[in-house]
């Protein structure tokens, strides 16, 4: 497969800029991947083609503010940083960008909040994400990172056009519901579709849940740049799959329950971790798994995600799992019938 076979057109209305009034009420594609039909449902409707036994597994990463503004020392300039990951608690050294990143040199101070509680110092601009940053903080970790949350912003993602423009409801629906371990700067957003009503009504069906933990970054939105998709390297992203939810993953198809993934990072986790016969294996580290056409898949039976941007790495997964010609046919569909796209936007389910 090459890059240009994943071009696709869509009108800038169809980018979904607010949240469902409620998560489970979002438009559902169902693709069937045995017969090619496309089915049209509500969200809520999600677990009319689950039974008793299958397992959904979800991605319980919680995003933090990762998004300061700041000045620049001297010149007042206004500066953007957004945290890209902590290289070093005790040091506090991150990977950041910095927007405008031609105004920033190494040594240069920036001061955050409004009686510049929070000074930090560029040490690096080599690094292959930016620039390394320390922050000049005397008070503990929790008092430091306290005052992160209390200054940082939702990191709406670019393709929210509004994304400096945050409204109350971003801070608590740009995250899903069961969002537990800190540490993703960009939202599982198949998740966000999920409300308190449709996981109760998953309990009482008996449909069982496994969790892994896959701290989701900028890398799966940077430009891919090479036609021959065998080049391109995804950056790593800390994943973290413990014993309890391995071995509900392995029963599930042990019984040959059907596994469903929410989302393209939970399909990258479940695969990271697979070994031989269908199985997961405990995992604690890094994934820059990158999952394209062709792929033949151990885990998932089935997965639900969102509808995702022309040439990115998360089309490449869903169009591996659900087959390039059907998944894009699909999207022209979804084009046609104006669904939502993106961060906000409709869900689709692959069976």
């Amino acid at each position: 497969m090459k890059l240009s076979q994943f071009k696709y057109n869509l009108p800038t209305e169809l980018i979904a800029q607010h949240p469902a009034k409620q998560r489970d009420e979002s438009r559902l594609l169902v693709v069937h991947r045995d017969s090619g039909e496309l089915e049209e449902r509500i969200f809520k409707d999600v677990l009319d083609y689950f039974d008793e036994g299958d397992l959904f597994v979800f991605n319980d990463t919680k995003v933090f503010p990762a998004r300061l503004y700041g000045t620049k020392e001297k010149t007042n300039a206004k500066i953007e940083v957004f945290l890209l990951r902590e290289i070093n608690e005790n040091t506090r050294l991150w990977d950041v960008l910095v927007d405008p990143a031609r105004k920033i040199r190494i040594g240069n101070k920036l001061y955050f909040g409004e009686n510049d509680e929070l000074v930090a110092e560029i040490i690096d601009n080599t690094t292959s994400r930016g620039r390394t940053l320390r922050f000049l903080f005397d008070g503990t970790n929790d008092e430091f990172h306290a005052l992160l949350k209390k200054m940082g912003h939702t990191p709406l993602p670019d393709d929210l056009l509004r994304m400096r423009d945050l409204v109350p409801e971003d801070e608590y629906r740009y995250q899903t519901i069961y969002a537990k371990n800190e540490g993703a700067v960009v939202a599982p957003t198949a998740g966000f579709h999920f409300s308190r009503e449709v996981i109760k009504k998953m309990e009482i069906k008996g449909i069982d849940t496994a969790f892994i933990t896959l701290h989701s970054g900028l890398g799966n939105f940077r430009a891919i740049e090479v036609e021959d998709l065998t080049k391109h390297k995804m950056d790593s992203e800390q994943m973290i799959i413990n014993e309890e939810n391995a071995r509900l993953i392995n029963n599930a198809k042990a019984a040959r329950k059907k596994v469903c993934t929410i989302g393209t990072s939970s399909m990258k986790a479940v695969e990271t971790a697979a070994i031989i016969d269908n199985r997961v294996k405990v995992f604690n580290g890094w994934t820059n798994k990158f999952l394209f056409p062709p792929y033949d898949f151990a885990i998932a039976d089935a997965m639900i995600t969102n509808f995702h941007p022309p040439l990115s790495s998360m089309l490449m997964q869903v169009a591996a799992f659900g087959g390039y010609d059907l998944v894009m046919k699909a999207y022209k569909y979804a084009v046609e019938k104006k669904y939502k796209f993106f961060t906000y936007g409709d869900a689709m389910l692959i069976l």
